[in-house]
């Protein structure tokens, strides 16, 4: 009667096991957060900043000047569009092949001082915060496969309106009338096509108090049509994490993981003031975060992303703005370009490359000690498993895999393979046993053992 219930017992616990595993599939996994770490030894996360590149565009043609701001970029096609504010009245457009070298077109749209010789899209109270992006949704139509919301003041009242393009050049309003009730919306508000939904979705900006008081904050909204949208749901965030004033967030999918969303926030410290002479108070930075349903945020790291650093002109109000959009660079397929905007309200208003090796936007990380992690029970789709990494000279990453119970599976080790050391964006990883073809479907977990070594993405394949 024992062994019979000891056996019902380990069935149950086998079954419920697997009932509880995540399936991963063949996705990429950032390891961003700790969804799928079970439990780990003198290992921690660790945020990964990313690297100031060029200026790629100063902001001083007559129409555009010190309070340029709000950028949006995105891959179309061989060619990457940037979107801003130029001053307070234009939005205004430029393109690049490389995303290094800027060219702001004549459009011909606009007449600024009695010349259309510019690179203003329009002007008027639309563009006072323009989002754009090229609308993925397959059953688009072909005049709107561009779409934008823009932030604007109508009777006193903030609002946001939609509108369309069928070359994201000339724009047109959807309706007339705003297509969300009033509220504090003065931000980059950002938009695109949600794949995995099959909605539009908006993260927009609110006030935990209302009417423009509390801190700044971020929600989101959904929309089947671009015209009629959803009620907010604010972002959630841990128990203890800090609510902080977010300016702008620059909420994007990630590119090869569209698993993650990730944020950008412009945070913003209202009442200190570092340069006298400047006449406005404030100072900024970058923060980092990311969610997997775009409700709920994880924010393990606390500290900046981007910090304003020596540069005085970045230690005044609202500088250090991301703009929207990861771009896969050109010449480079292992690295992502990013933007960041500096030196706001100053004569040289600008805009800088950032730079981050593809997926490498955080780590489990372990010093020269060694640390280890066990990842949740998963099931993945393919044959080989596939690291993100880096170590240090004398680093090393192992890894094992393990059924559900934490047992080694034959062939498949930390005895079964050899350590690997060096610094490798897609490492295929070698176990004795070969091919992980025949573990595919079934429920596994993953043990990592690094030393002096990150560890930044995975994958099944």
């Amino acid at each position: 009667m024992r062994c019979r219930l000891a056996v019902a017992a380990i069935a149950l616990f086998l079954h419920l096991a697997a009932a509880a595993s995540t399936d991963i599939g063949s996705r990429v996994q950032l390891f961003v957060d700790e969804h799928l770490i079970d439990r780990k030894r003198h290992a921690e996360l660790r945020l990964n900043p990313p690297t100031k590149r060029e200026i790629v565009l100063t902001l001083d043609r007559p129409w555009e000047g010190p309070l340029s701001a709000y950028f949006s970029v995105f891959r179309d096609g061989e060619k990457i569009r940037l979107y801003y504010r130029g001053g307070e009245d234009f939005t205004c457009y430029a393109e690049s092949a490389d995303g290094i070298h800027f060219a702001r077109p004549e459009l011909g749209l606009v007449d600024y001082k009695g010349s259309k010789a510019n690179n203003i899209l329009f002007a008027g109270p639309q563009s006072a915060s323009f989002a754009p992006f090229r609308d993925a949704n397959p059953h688009a139509k072909p005049d709107e496969k561009y779409k934008a919301l823009c932030y604007e003041v109508r009777n006193k009242q903030g609002t946001m309106t939609a509108m369309a393009s069928p070359d994201g050049i000339h724009w047109r309003r959807m309706q007339d009338s705003p297509v969300v009730p009033p509220g504090e919306f003065d931000s980059l508000n950002c938009v695109s096509w949600d794949t995995s939904i099959k909605k539009y979705r908006v993260f927009d900006r609110y006030w935990t108090g209302g009417n423009f008081r509390g801190v700044r904050a971020i929600e989101s909204r959904t929309s089947d049509d671009f015209v009629h949208w959803s009620e907010p749901t604010h972002n959630q965030y841990a128990q203890g994490v800090p609510l902080e004033h977010f300016y702008t967030s620059a909420t994007t999918r990630c590119p090869g993981a569209e698993d993650f969303y990730l944020a950008f926030p412009k945070r913003f410290v209202p009442d200190r003031k570092r340069v006298s002479s400047h006449p406005e108070s404030g100072v900024s930075d970058a923060v980092f975060m990311s969610s997997r349903d775009g409700a709920n945020w994880d924010r393990p790291f606390l500290q900046a992303w981007v910090r304003p650093g020596l540069d005085e002109r970045n230690w005044t109000e609202r500088s250090n703005m991301p703009a929207w959009g990861i771009i896969e660079t050109p010449r480079d397929a292992n690295e992502f370009t990013m933007y960041i905007s500096e030196h706001y309200r100053w004569p040289d208003n600008r805009l800088r490359r950032l730079t981050v090796p593809r997926h490498r936007f955080a780590s489990i990380h372990a010093d020269r000690a060694g640390g280890e992690i066990v990842t949740t029970p998963i099931t993945f789709t393919g044959a080989a498993l596939h690291l993100n990494y880096a170590t240090s000279a004398p680093g090393s990453v192992t890894c094992e895999l393990q059924d559900e119970t934490g047992h080694a599976t034959d062939g498949f080790s930390a005895s079964d393979m050899q350590p690997i050391y060096g610094d490798d964006i897609d490492r295929v990883i070698e176990w004795k046993g070969g091919s992980l073809a025949a573990l595919a479907g079934k429920t596994v977990r993953l043990k990592l053992m690094l030393i002096d070594a990150d560890v930044y993405a995975l994958h099944f394949d």
